[in-house]
């Protein structure tokens, strides 16, 4: 017993004497229980896992239903507001919109949430320990990130103008951001789209992942805004304006993507349940259609939506266009359902101006097959089985017949449904609520009319308009533009025939910067009060004031317009 109590003792005293000389290491913590950054990262699939939240989010931002895809589609613009039944979640009350309003601080910090997960995804990859299994991929992880990290900040310069350059992860608490000028914005998005771009690969065989077309794109949107920035300092934009579009003929030229012209894809020997009749612009948004891998050579990047994964694991695998954007029909006399011949179980959080529904197509514009009866849903029938009208057409007269109904009651374009038949999920009890197919980031079309942006701001009248015929041709319109025609609201309304849903239109009109956006939405906001409480001019919305609360240590700036809050 004695014995092993002296060894015991000796075992001690070793221990105390080796503590002794290594303090430093046995006071340094080796958590094996939770992640830090150090140990975080082992593969390059751990790296991937990263760049996955930054499509994610992404995706989340721009189509996932919620407010914030709502309003970067153009809510309280000129082409979306809301029915009167939601009139308190408009964005286009100037009495209620101000530097506090909580969609300014959500959209500003979800931008800042994809730059974090960018900086994470670029410090990981370059950690000694990530074993790469060739440069090719551990590049390509590289240019993914910095991809998501110059397109966010893209939206923020042409959304908020100069903000903070986050370039790194930061690891302490910082309260002294300071706002970079807008062209340094614009240019730090530059740079890191131009370093994406030599990595990227010209296609992929994995539907959704970022290709070099995607980088490209938005380097032309940004050139074109850089250009808009100088000369808004007096200075000329003409070199920014020739980048633009040496980036855009290598991207429509190119031969790797190009309009579709002909029918094609799931359901091209079929037409529209709706009326009968269908076109290669309605093929574009069937279910099957949307990726390039599809077949569809117009398709340059496009979130990706999955019926087995939202039942299974991905809740958020959908598209609720139907709610957000199909008109309550189903309150106005004579009409009830949630069925195919309504367009789905519609709940209308947001709906179209009446220059969207009208003012585009008017006069020589309305021959088009945008603008036809399979694209746009326009004869409706008295579905109720108990009206004495059942069955016979439903006259806009009725429909329109008072304000309220007005605001509710619309043609529905076919791309934010589907035919009558065809709605994924009812087997497994959705209730067309929702639509599970791809949806598009970035399309060709929209690259063309940047081009023909280009054009006009070059002065290059009748090729802006060649750009725009291409657009037209493909829509069989009656009418081509003419070099006379051409000016910014011909652009900005072509694009709505084109791209109504698809583009950022607020990104679009705040990038333009002067007057343009609004003008335009004192002229074409839905609402009277919108033009009665926009008393001042903006191009930039605000720096969000908790944004500005928060940095203690350094001022941040708000932009012009909305100082006086």
């Amino acid at each position: 017993m004695k014995s092993k109590i002296f060894v015991y003792l000796i075992i001690c005293s070793l221990l105390v004497v080796t503590g002794c000389e290594s303090d430093k290491e046995f006071l340094t913590e080796k958590p094996r229980t939770f992640f830090t950054l150090e140990n975080a990262f082992s593969t390059p699939a751990q790296v991937d896992a990263v760049l996955i939240s930054c499509y994610r989010l992404t995706r989340q931002n721009q189509v996932i239903s919620s407010n914030t895809s709502r309003i970067l589609n153009g809510l309280g613009t000129d082409v979306l507001d809301v029915p009167e039944l939601r009139i308190g979640t408009t964005f286009s009350d100037y009495a209620r919109l101000n530097p506090t309003h909580g969609d300014y601080n959500t959209i500003f910090n979800k931008y800042y949430d994809i730059i974090s997960k960018a900086n994470t995804a670029l410090y990981a990859a370059e950690l000694e320990n990530i074993a790469w299994g060739s440069d090719q991929e551990k590049n390509y992880a590289i240019a993914q990130a910095k991809f998501f990290r110059g397109y966010a900040y893209r939206s923020l310069g042409m959304l908020f103008g100069g903000v903070p350059i986050v370039d790194a992860i930061i690891t302490y608490p910082k309260l002294d951001f300071v706002r970079s000028s807008t062209i340094e914005t614009y240019q730090f998005a530059i740079d890191d789209l131009e370093s994406s771009v030599q990595y990227l690969p010209e296609k992929s065989t994995q539907p959704g992942r970022i290709v070099k077309g995607a980088a490209q794109h938005f380097l032309v949107e940004l050139y074109i805004a850089m250009g808009i920035e100088a000369e808004e300092e007096g200075k000329s934009g003409e070199s920014m304006y020739d980048k633009a579009l040496q980036i855009a003929n290598q991207l429509i030229d190119g031969g790797t993507y190009s309009l579709m012209t002909e029918r094609f894809g799931t359901r091209k020997d079929q037409v529209s349940n709706w009326s009968g009749t269908a076109d290669v612009y309605w093929d574009l948004f069937q279910e099957g259609n949307v990726n390039y891998q599809d077949g569809n050579k117009e398709s340059i990047w496009a979130y990706q939506i999955d019926f087995t994964a939202y039942l299974s694991e991905d809740s958020q695998s959908k598209i609720e266009y139907p709610r957000d954007y199909v008109p309550l029909l189903r309150l106005v006399e004579g009409m009830t359902g949630e069925g195919d011949d309504v367009g789905g179980r519609g709940v209308c959080f947001a709906a179209p101006t009446m220059h969207v529904r009208d003012g585009v197509w008017e006069g020589k514009y309305n021959k088009d097959n945008r603008n036809a009866e399979h694209n746009i849903w326009r004869n409706f029938k008295y579905n109720d089985p108990t009206h004495p009208k059942f069955g016979e057409p439903y006259p806009w007269s009725e429909y329109y017949k008072t304000d309220y109904n007005r605001s509710m009651v619309y043609p529905i374009h076919a791309k934010v449904t589907t035919d009558p038949g065809t709605w994924t999920g009812l087997q497994q009890g959705e209730n067309r609520s929702n639509l599970f197919r791809d949806e598009y980031a970035v399309r060709l079309a929209e690259t063309i009319l940047l081009r023909a942006e280009i054009y006009y701001r070059k002065g290059q009248l009748q090729n802006a308009a060649n750009d725009i015929n291409l657009i037209r041709s493909r829509a069989k319109a009656e009418y081509m533009v003419t070099a006379v025609d051409v000016n910014l609201d011909l652009i900005l309304d072509e694009r709505i025939r084109e791209l109504y849903i698809e583009e950022d239109r607020w990104h679009t009109l705040l990038r333009m910067r002067g007057t343009v956006a609004v003008d335009r939405i004192r002229k074409y906001a839905f609402w009277p009060f919108t033009r009665t409480s926009l008393t001042w001019d903006f191009n930039k919305w605000p720096i969000p004031q908790g944004a500005i609360d928060r940095n203690i240590d350094a001022v941040l700036e708000q932009n012009p317009g909305w100082t006086q809050f």
